[in-house]
């Protein structure tokens, strides 16, 4: 594993030798201080969700937080956040709407959660500039086929903007995570941009099966063949043929700053996959540059 002290080393020699402008990172969380704070007691707890220990690896503040993920090349990032219940994802979008204005190399982020008025907010944060929304199937705890998801998914669907969904049933299972419950929802709106987080941990074949009959769903690699994981949920080696197959449609993920160890393990992890430079350059980079329209 690569130490905290020589990541940025790393990293900076990791962009020069794939001749990388810098990273991309699908999968980062900024949120309001007091849901941060929220978020990490969880951690701490290693509640039911979480279900081990959970160490923090960068426990920071806002600001320090901002300059780490820029020191390590990240040119552009999210800032997930995710409801645990009703009248929360609205609050959420203004934070991170605000947030996205002050932050310019961070992607305008929203989220949604089935509620009679999440067309409405889902609307405004479209119209407002959201470039990705965030859906946690387990946290919140609902089926995303809900019917008062139908307008949301329509709307997303047309507007071609992605969702990033956590729903595979890592690290622990709910009752709503899955492919099956995917699989359903892209039968019925077979153009949604999706992107499967943690490539759909430990449901790996399902959610690749389901990448290779929908070219709009993609996976992102956060926290996926890192030592933490794979003790756990190890990647089948038998299908590493079809991450070359679908090498256009994977794209590099951290789970920053919520990971148990450091930043620089999360690439090296996928160096040591040895699937090759080209393979590297497009999932750290250029499949997020050309899904988000990064120059």
């Amino acid at each position: 594993m690569i130490g905290d002290s020589d990541d940025n080393t790393y990293l900076t020699d990791f962009r020069t030798r794939l001749d990388l402008p810098g990273i991309i990172d699908v999968h980062t969380h900024f949120m309001p201080e007091q849901v941060m704070a929220k978020v990490w007691a969880y951690f701490d707890s290693a509640g039911p969700l979480v279900g081990r220990e959970w160490p923090i690896a960068y426990r920071d503040d806002e600001q320090v937080r901002l300059k780490t993920l820029r020191g390590f090349g990240v040119r552009a990032f999210t800032s997930l956040v995710y409801p645990h219940k009703p009248d929360m994802a609205a609050w959420l979008n203004e934070w991170t709407a605000d947030f996205a204005e002050r932050t310019p190399d961070c992607l305008h982020t929203a989220t949604f959660y089935p509620e009679h008025y999440a067309d409405s907010y889902v609307e405004a944060a479209i119209e407002r500039g959201a470039r990705v929304f965030k859906v946690h199937v387990q946290v919140g705890d609902f089926h995303p086929g809900d019917p008062l998801l139908n307008p949301v998914w329509g709307m997303l669907e047309d507007a071609g903007t992605p969702v990033l969904i956590h729903c595979g049933s890592g690290p622990a299972p709910g009752e709503y995570t899955g492919p099956e419950p995917i699989a359903g929802l892209l039968q019925r709106y077979p153009r949604l941009q999706l992107i499967i987080a943690h490539m759909g941990t430990p449901e790996y074949s399902e959610f690749l099966d389901l990448a290779e009959e929908y070219p709009g769903v993609h996976l992102d690699t956060t926290m996926v063949w890192t030592d933490f994981t794979e003790a756990t949920a190890p990647f089948p080696t038998a299908e590493h043929s079809r991450l070359r197959s679908l090498s256009d449609r994977i794209l590099f993920g951290s789970d920053f700053p919520n990971i148990p160890y450091s930043y620089g393990h999360s690439i090296s992890a996928l160096e040591r996959l040895e699937l090759g430079d080209s393979w590297l350059r497009q999932v750290c980079y250029r499949n997020a540059a050309r899904l988000f329209e990064i120059a």
